[in-house]
């Protein structure tokens, strides 16, 4: 019975390709649209 290196198991969730990178990518510019937009609304509303 061999076992598995732990070096393939280790940082799944951020390796370094292509769709990891996309995704980072993706999620950080929707972040900043959203809060633009939510600094935006704030000062067309008058609300700062």
């Amino acid at each position: 019975m061999e076992l598995k290196k732990d070096d393939e198991e280790k940082d799944y969730i951020l390796k370094d390709n292509k769709k990891t990178n996309f995704g980072i990518g993706f999620i950080i510019a929707i972040l900043f649209i959203l809060i633009a937009a939510v600094v935006i609304s704030g000062f067309y509303f008058e609300f700062w």
